[in-house]
């Protein structure tokens, strides 16, 4: 089997995450190996799935990737809405959480998480891991868990108090409801992670 480069764009997020079989896998690799081009398309995605994944980034306020897909579609004209348009996009998305990591530098946060967004999807019993050091607490199992050899399991309740806030990966079905409860259009200061935190009772 042999492929192109736009068949290798079309099918680079399936290779990285290993949903391709094994006869297009190789293909793949086949042609990157040749390509100069692709191989900075996948290793250029590999990175940016890093990053994302990376817990010690600043999570963006509740809404902020709806609010920038929906800007990006209103402005993007339909016949550009190719695999390059949305690479663009993805840069972009990078280059705006990346400043928001800069500029957080230079505050000094009482929170884990300066962004942090109350868990109030998350079922207050339900067990949940979190490591000494992170920002997030996690379902057991989740593949962006850091610093695995110091974690504690204890419950959504207790590492809300804690001020860990939900991992939007692995809780995400939980905090889809109470995301698309929340207005577009929220406020600078409920958008920016500023307001209270309810606290739960045991």
């Amino acid at each position: 089997m042999v492929v192109g480069c736009e068949e290798v764009w079309r099918e680079v997020s399936n290779y990285l995450d290993g949903e391709v079989d094994p006869t297009l896998r190789a293909a793949i690799e086949e042609h990157v190996r040749g390509c100069k081009h692709c191989t900075a398309v996948v290793d250029g995605t590999r990175n940016v799935l890093q990053l994302y994944g990376d817990e010690r980034m600043i999570e963006v306020p509740f809404g902020f990737s709806q609010r920038l897909h929906r800007r990006l579609d209103e402005n993007m004209p339909g016949n550009r809405r190719t695999f390059l348009g949305w690479m663009v996009s993805a840069a972009a998305a990078c280059l705006i959480v990346g400043t928001i990591e800069v500029a957080s530098a230079f505050r000094s946060p009482e929170l884990r998480s300066e962004h942090a967004q109350p868990g109030n999807g998350v079922p207050p019993d339900m067990m949940v891991v979190v490591s000494e050091n992170g920002k997030l607490f996690h379902r057991a199992g989740c593949g962006f868990i850091h610093e695995k050899n110091k974690l504690r399991t204890i419950t959504a309740a207790e590492a809300s108090r804690q001020g860990y806030s939900p991992c939007v990966r692995c809780l995400k079905k939980y905090l889809v409801a109470t995301a698309s409860s929340r207005p577009a259009d929220a406020g600078v200061e409920e958008s920016a992670g500023l307001q209270a935190s309810p606290r739960v009772s045991n």
